[in-house]
């Protein structure tokens, strides 16, 4: 490959830093298809011989049902998955594959495959991601009227529903959907064409290749072309940022399917026995999950520490760009699959959880409301009453709405029978029918807008 610039071959050293075939391998679709669609442009300008291209493109499907057929050799002398093709095709056509690589250098190729393969990652992150949120929506709606604490600060705060809690998530799944489908779309324009750096001589056709690859056009500038992966920085921001969302998913269901809380089942398919307990139930899956976030963020950081220092254009620091996003990718598409079969298939334990949101004197924010409303008190006076009444109820081992009327009265004589009527947990939750709030109704309607954006539902 290195032609006459050298009088030797690379040390053994060199020879296996320089590869990357181990893992660029994983690109060989999209290289025969580049390859594909350039060796056409070529024919069509009349830079090879129709006969040449038409050789060259047989070739190429040759090679590409072979690797689908026994996957891609690994031949550490060809370096990359470029290379390993083009040796192939030579071994198959002859010389006539030489004229393949004509008006375009591997800076371009590599460029052009690269962002097919992260294109492909970000739809398969859109498709995985569209069915955890339909799981979440099925879950939401039998759960909409189903009584559980809501936390802050891990501690008691307000009753709200199972299913306003799980489309807490269905929200942050959006988000996540909607970056991968915006990195995408900046992934708009082909790099084929560009060459080492600089452009080419030759007349070719660059939306004629940018078109057959699916692109809406080529790049603008060579340079920036042939040294950009904010493409492949992009996924790894957006697949960060969801895999933090799983990740504090996966906490709460660690957290509910232990004993003290006991408020989820999660299913077997998805959990470990120990080797020497036998009462164990891990939730391994969930506890992967959570770890391999750090691992998706640690891939996010490797490659901007690689980018930040490099001059343009093309640098060899830049063959290290694929290994975290494929690695990322990977951990993506399994998390995804993992917290889908979670909520799917866990059984939640609604009594379980009534009786912690009744237990946790969560309703007392209604409580400080209702005497706003009904004796026209202030808010912070209503405050300092309810945190009276709190703390009797402590003392007393009892709910709120347990409470003897005469004692709630000596805390303050405005309060009345009708109290009773706000201070159950399911009042609660009905009562907070803002928009966007816990109450049934509304945990309804978002599903319903939930599947009508889906395209699953009106």
């Amino acid at each position: 490959m290195w032609g006459g610039r050298f009088a030797g071959g690379p040390s053994a050293i060199m020879r296996e830093i320089n590869a990357s075939i181990p893992f660029d391998k994983a690109l060989w679709r999209h290289d025969i298809a580049g390859s594909r669609a350039h060796v056409a442009m070529l024919g069509a300008q009349g830079i090879v011989s129709g006969e040449d291209a038409r050789a060259i493109d047989e070739g190429l499907q040759t090679i590409a049902a072979e690797y689908e057929r026994n996957g891609v050799p690994e031949d550490w002398d060809l370096e990359d998955i470029h290379m390993t093709v083009e040796a192939r095709l030579t071994e198959l056509i002859g010389p006539v594959a030489g004229r393949l690589h004509t008006a375009r250098s591997r800076n371009d190729q590599v460029a052009t495959d690269f962002v097919l393969w992260v294109r492909d990652a970000c739809i398969r992150a859109e498709n995985a991601l569209k069915g955890l949120m339909q799981a979440l929506l099925a879950r939401a709606e039998e759960h909409a009227g189903s009584v559980m604490p809501g936390f802050t600060h891990l501690q008691t705060a307000q009753p709200v529903t199972l299913g306003h809690h799980l489309m807490a998530y269905f929200e942050m799944f959006t988000r996540d959907r909607s970056r991968f489908a915006d990195a995408r779309d900046r992934m708009a324009l082909c790099p084929l064409g560009s060459a080492a750096l600089a452009g080419t001589g030759f007349p070719i056709d660059r939306q004629a290749t940018a078109s057959a690859l699916g692109f809406d056009g080529p790049t603008r500038n060579s340079l920036d072309t042939v040294s950009d992966r904010d493409f492949a920085l992009e996924f790894l921001h957006a697949a960060s940022t969801c895999a933090i969302h799983l990740s504090r998913l996966a906490e709460e269901m660690v957290l509910w399917a232990s004993q003290p809380f006991g408020f989820v089942r999660l299913p077997d398919t998805l959990s470990t026995g120990s080797s020497i307990m036998p009462q164990k139930k891990n939730p391994d899956a969930a506890e992967l999950v959570r770890g391999h976030a750090g691992r998706i963020i640690g891939c996010a950081t490797s490659l901007m520490i690689t980018m930040k220092g490099l001059p343009l254009a093309y640098s060899k620091d830049m063959q290290d760009d694929k290994p975290p996003v494929f690695e990322a990718a990977g951990l993506l598409d399994l998390s995804l699959a993992a917290m889908t079969g979670m909520i799917a298939d866990s059984t939640f334990q609604t009594p379980r959880m009534r009786a912690a949101a009744e237990a946790g004197f969560a309703t007392a924010t209604d409580l400080a409301d209702w005497l706003v409303r009904e004796a026209g008190i202030p808010f912070r006076e209503a405050h300092h009453i309810t945190g009276a009444a709190v703390k009797l109820a402590e003392e007393r081992g009892l709910a709120l709405d347990a409470l003897p009327l005469d004692e709630l009265k000596a805390i303050d004589d405005r309060i009345n029978a009708r109290v009773f009527d706000a201070l159950s947990v399911d009042a609660s939750v009905a009562a907070r029918s803002s928009y966007g709030g816990t109450a049934p109704d509304q945990v309804r309607a978002r599903v319903a807008e939930g599947r009508k954006m889906l395209g699953t539902g009106e």
